[in-house]
């Protein structure tokens, strides 16, 4: 009755709005969530997927670097493996401790095979 209709048009404008921008905060919020699993979580499952196989593949004679020192596998086991990391002198280590599996020199010398 009292209200003019100015009032009444800018309240249900603002009604309008408010929809409009709940929207657009809930796509900017799955565009996040987008965002970070292939910038962060995907490739790090990647990263873990492929060390998980190199550890797999371990055998007798391929070089492993475990928490900075390099040797060489003697012996494999399951959980455990026994390098040499001198003329004489081994190690037993755990599997997943290896922190690096060297199959070839160039991956010692830190270059990529290309």
């Amino acid at each position: 009755m009292f209200i003019s209709p100015a009032l009444a048009q800018t309240v249900d404008a603002a009604a309008g709005t408010s929809a409009n921008s709940l929207s657009s905060m809930a796509i900017q919020f799955v565009l996040i969530i987008l965002v970070c699993y292939f910038i962060l979580i995907r490739p790090q499952q990647k990263r873990y997927k492929k060390h998980e196989a190199e550890l797999n593949a371990i055998v007798k004679g391929v070089k492993v670097n475990v928490g900075g020192i390099i040797g060489k596998v003697v012996k494999v086991e399951p959980l455990e493996l026994t390098v040499e990391i001198a003329d004489g002198v081994e190690i037993t280590v755990l599997r997943p401790y290896v922190t690096q599996v060297l199959f070839n020199e160039d991956e010692l010398l830190g270059k990529d095979k290309k």
